[in-house]
């Protein structure tokens, strides 16, 4: 088919998004330009969108539009054309079953790139049709895994599985080491991919790398097991750990900059019978809130906490497991603050985010700076309002209690399984009932709970056992699995919050060593408490997440 064959105007026209006049103009603009096709012309002009532009193009040459968010992409097939003709020409591979390739184009008119491509791969080719900026993410993100597979195969090459440790450690010292391009390659993969840790974890015959996405540990690569040793030894010097030693667990973190943004890593090293298991965690605060003006928290949990900050003193906790977001809502409640006339300081392992006008401390066991110590130095500098990172131990609990009742503003974290659970861990740690009640105002328990993919959403008949779990409720909701959520079928997690004040009568009750389930009965009888089991109860109700959610964030709710 020859180009002047195609009259894409007078689809654009037939179809109402184009008037006869502005074809008409369009055509003497082309004029002048001879070298630019009639859809160039149009679309710089504004005459038409580009949705409707290849909305014509499909009805006229009979190609079908893909979305890259429904759409996989093979990654084999991608390879097949260099990375710079398929950025040149906007064009990528993203399939070759059953020995046909299918391309991705925006401009099908384009007949000299398209053969370029098909001279390249030298098979028979379908066509197919999507956004130049939705082909320029597929182009970038395909060919960064393809670099990644790239280096690790580069790596394993480049490296003798049966060297010494002080070879080991001149190769990954290295600036051109393949071993810091394949780290490279895998910190940058997993930040792409919104992932929150990466695992790389020694086997018997393989190096396996998984990413957390969402809460799912989903697998990312599989690398020749000599490379353990290389990586791990890598990531130890990064973060000042002893390169030598893989008998004992170590802890480090290190920093590096991806997008121009400063990303704190925390590093956690295991021994296992295959060798050093290493856990990267991203620190960071990019993962988009449901409510970010209120802390990721709906408006009637926002009123409670705004309520409880107005204290001048006493402790606040943010409580739940580890990665459910506790440090996030505390930095949030912290910058918020930070516009106060008052001295804020914090003692963190490690500190996360650089806050301006907030005196931060790192934790420095080998120096002799614990919480213990910390705290009580910290006390002696005048505070107004005081973060420590995490109630370890009945010390540091007993000195975070003390300053709240002399007059501070504390905020710490702790491990609980609920809000007035709370009250509980604190008695067990040594801390007097009394002090307890004098001391804490407040208390947010917390989860992130996973929501359904948008992009395999399907709606399903409820069983008999989910109908007796939720009353009245006919039909539910769950994600069948596709490309863009890695077949898991979830995508994305939203915050749920359990919010206890503590009022005189609570008070009492702790002071008193009343038992917890009075302070549950109290709450519920006055309605006192939105338990966490309630929120997430609200969510599948309302399609945002799964029955498999409601019941794994409801077993330890009386």
């Amino acid at each position: 088919m020859k180009q002047n064959e195609v009259r894409i105007g007078d689809v654009l026209v037939n179809y109402g998004y184009l008037t006869q006049e502005q074809l008409t103009d369009a055509l003497k603009l082309q004029l002048i330009d001879k070298n630019k096709r009639i859809g160039e012309v149009l679309l710089e002009n504004g005459f038409i969108t580009e949705e409707q532009f290849l909305f014509a193009l499909s009805k006229r040459l009979d190609l079908p539009i893909i979305d890259f968010k429904n759409t996989p992409v093979d990654i084999n097939a991608v390879s097949l054309v260099p990375k710079a003709v398929s950025k040149k020409n906007t064009i990528i591979v993203i399939s070759t079953e059953n020995q046909r390739a299918t391309l991705v184009v925006n401009d099908p008119l384009d007949f000299y790139a398209i053969e370029d491509v098909k001279f390249l791969i030298n098979m028979p080719c379908d066509i197919k049709l999507a956004k130049k900026k939705s082909i320029e993410q597929a182009i970038n993100k395909s060919y960064a895994e393809i670099d990644t597979l790239q280096a690790a195969t580069v790596a394993n090459s480049s490296v003798d599985a049966t060297s010494n440790e002080d070879v080991q450690v001149i190769e990954v010292e290295d600036a051109q080491s393949p071993v810091v391009n394949l780290l490279n390659s895998i910190i940058i993969k997993a930040y792409n991919d919104g992932a929150s840790d990466v695992h790389i974890e020694p086997f018997e015959k393989y190096l396996l790398v998984r990413c957390r996405i969402d809460g799912l540990l989903v697998e990312n690569m599989k690398l020749e097991i000599s490379l353990n040793q290389h990586l791990s030894a890598r990531i130890k010097i990064l973060s000042g750990l002893d390169i030598a030693e893989r008998r004992v667990p170590q802890d480090g973190h290190f920093k590096i900059k991806i997008k121009n943004m400063d990303i704190n890593i925390r590093v956690s090293t295991m021994p296992t019978m295959y060798g050093e298991t290493v856990v990267l965690r991203f620190l960071t605060q990019t993962t988009k809130l449901d409510y970010p003006d209120h802390y990721g928290m709906t408006d009637e949990n926002y009123k409670k906490i705004s309520r409880i900050l107005k204290n001048p003193h006493g402790i606040i906790y943010i409580t739940g497991p580890t990665g459910s977001g506790k440090t996030t809502t505390l930095y949030m409640i912290i910058e918020d603050m930070v516009a106060r006339p008052i001295n804020i300081s914090t003692i963190e392992d490690p500190i996360e985010k650089n806050i301006e006008k907030v005196n931060q401390v790192q934790l420095n066991p080998l120096a002799g700076l614990t919480f213990e110590s910390g705290l009580r130095a910290m006390l002696r500098q005048d505070p107004d309002v005081i973060l420590v990172g995490e109630t370890r131990d009945s010390e540091t609990a007993k000195i975070a209690i003390s300053a709240a009742v002399t007059g501070h503003l504390v905020f710490s974290t702790l491990h609980t399984n609920d809000a007035i659970s709370t009250v509980v861990r604190l008695s067990d740690m040594g801390i007097e009932d009394y002090l307890i009640a004098n001391s804490v105002v407040g208390v947010v328990a917390q989860r992130l709970i996973k929501k359904i993919c948008p992009y395999c959403k399907e709606q399903y008949e409820a069983s008999e056992a989910e109908q007796a779990m939720l009353p009245g409720i006919r039909t539910l909701y769950r994600g069948k699995g596709c490309h863009n959520c890695n077949y898991t079928g979830y995508k994305g997690r939203t915050a749920v919050h359990e919010i206890l004040e503590i009022d005189s009568h609570i008070r009492s009750l702790v002071s008193k060593k009343q038992p917890t389930e009075m302070i549950y009965q109290y709450v519920k009888e006055n309605d006192k408490l939105k338990f966490i089991k309630d929120s997430v109860n609200e969510l599948v109700e309302r399609g945002v997440t799964t029955v498999e959610e409601l019941i794994k964030n409801s077993s330890f709710v009386v």
